[in-house]
């Protein structure tokens, strides 16, 4: 059955004859699928929908998630994403995974929200970066998975038309560099404001009000109840969820954004930019991290106050250790980077906290690999270095990159010295390190070599148009990413 044959093939019409196809025929079906063709067809009905929550015409947008998540194509994308995600080998509290092509399209199949009943999630704790405390995380089944993925789907053109212009986490085509972007466009000039609110909600996914989802979110109530009520396994006793979204599940970062959306709109109206009189406020969020600018202490004040009352119902507050007030002569750290003016220029730099991972990392990843042959030490240190740079690459990092390649080396030193302790320096530089015509200590074999931070290019990063949709200006984003795409290929 060829891929576009398979299309036209209703999904009553499959689950009838599923009964009767063997695994061989159902993996033949998942491997000859068009996909670009699915996604086109999905992306066409979420369009829909973005156009009628604009023209606020809510029973049509209900009646279009009805027909999506009823769709054949969506819940053909829905089980894709859940198989190809980083938590595909991870099974719930039923032990399924879907691993192969047979059972992956076996769950297309049986996908169906009707009289849907969730299973309780399988609760573990993983450890959280640069901390000896553990976030708790909730894993629900495959299945579970697959219809919170297929329920997303519908809920994102909602979201996306509902959430804040300067909300950067868990949306399409938006990243912590649009975010670092903003901030800058928000703080460099001579006039910008010159207080910073630095605000980070105490657990927001796992404190807020279920009430309140089910009365704002926009989605078949059943299905939201099931999702928020499934309860948690813990050393083999069921635990009810009183509050919060499962940490683990696909639909949660929608319904955090969704419960945060609003507040830059409650700032807007309550401290206007324009005029004389203006504050100088500008929100600027990335999932439930968010500064706030402000012209005077007093005012950051009475936006924390603002903010805490926004926060209070939907059963959430902020935490105190990590919610401060800072001048930004002073600066202050945002997903990875240093924010400070000196002598009145603004300076973007990699955080101090993010150098003293990423060279924990490197140091562990050497230490553990005293075994390992030259050319697989290359192969893991490679990607950790690559990522590094490329996300600090649109940010002043020349110097950063300079003194971390000079600790990298040192480190390797070390690794080649504990290997060969009898040999001589000149034995030792002459087997791991070669000359080149451009540089001469080059950690390299005859096949690769480690790259060095040093020889990044910067960039700056492309500006995002803010009123874009994701849905809406397909073009615009299309060219913006391959534009993006260009420079990540070509940085390091």
């Amino acid at each position: 059955m060829k891929g576009g044959k398979l299309l036209n093939v209703s999904c009553s019409t499959i689950s009838f004859l599923d009964k009767k196809l063997t695994n061989a025929q159902l993996c033949q079906m998942w491997k000859n699928i068009n996909w670009y063709q699915i996604e086109k067809r999905v992306n066409k009905l979420q369009t829909r929908i973005t156009k009628a929550v604009l023209q606020n015409k809510w029973n049509l947008v209900k009646r279009l998630q009805y027909l999506l998540t009823h769709s054949y194509f969506a819940k053909l994308l829905a089980v894709r994403r859940v198989t190809q995600n980083k938590g595909k080998r991870t099974s719930g509290i039923d032990g399924e995974k879907w691993l192969s092509s047979a059972s992956k399209m076996k769950a297309v199949l049986s996908l169906t929200g009707k009289r849907y009943k969730a299973k309780p999630l399988k609760r573990v704790f993983i450890n959280k970066p640069g901390k000896t405390k553990k976030r708790p995380l909730g894993i629900p089944t495959m299945y579970d998975r697959a219809i919170q993925s297929l329920y997303s789907l519908a809920l994102e053109p909602v979201a996306e038309i509902k959430s804040d212009l300067r909300s950067f986490g868990f949306r399409k085509h938006r990243s912590t560099k649009d975010a670092c972007q903003q901030i800058f466009l928000c703080l460099s000039k001579k006039t910008s404001a010159q207080w910073i609110l630095e605000g980070d909600i105490r657990g927001c996914f796992d404190n807020i009000n279920h009430q309140w989802l089910l009365t704002n979110i926009p989605i078949d109530k059943a299905i939201l109840t099931q999702f928020l009520k499934a309860g948690f396994i813990y050393k083999r006793h069921l635990n009810p969820t009183k509050a919060g979204t499962p940490q683990g599940g696909i639909i949660s970062p929608i319904l955090a954004n969704m419960t945060l959306d609003g507040i830059e709109k409650m700032l807007l109206v309550k401290y206007p930019k324009k005029g004389k009189n203006s504050k100088k406020v500008n929100f600027i969020r990335y999932a439930d991290d968010f500064i706030v600018t402000a012209n005077s202490k007093e005012t950051a004040g009475e936006i924390k106050d603002e903010v805490v009352a926004f926060l209070k119902e939907r059963g959430l507050e902020l935490s105190d250790d990590k919610t401060f007030i800072t001048n930004i002569n002073e600066g202050f750290d945002f997903l990875g980077w240093n924010f400070r003016k000196y002598k009145g220029k603004l300076l973007i730099k990699p955080s101090k906290k993010s150098i003293k991972r990423f060279t924990e990392t490197i140091s562990q990843t050497i230490t553990e690999g005293m075994a390992w042959s030259q050319k697989v030490l290359i192969s893991k240190l490679n990607p950790i270095i690559r990522g590094w740079s490329n996300y600090h690459n649109s940010v002043v990092s020349s110097d950063t990159f300079q003194k971390l390649d000079h600790i990298i080396w040192e480190l390797l030193w070390k690794w080649a010295k504990r290997r060969h302790p009898n040999k001589s320096k000149d034995w030792i530089v002459n087997k791991y390190w070669n000359r080149s015509t451009s540089r001469r200590w080059n950690f390299r074999t005859e096949i690769n070599e480690l790259l060095l931070l040093s020889t990044t290019r910067i960039y700056r990063h492309i500006p995002l148009k803010l009123q874009m949709n994701t849905f809406l200006d397909k073009d615009y984003f299309h060219e913006r990413q391959n534009k993006l795409s260009y420079r990540k290929v070509y940085s390091i």
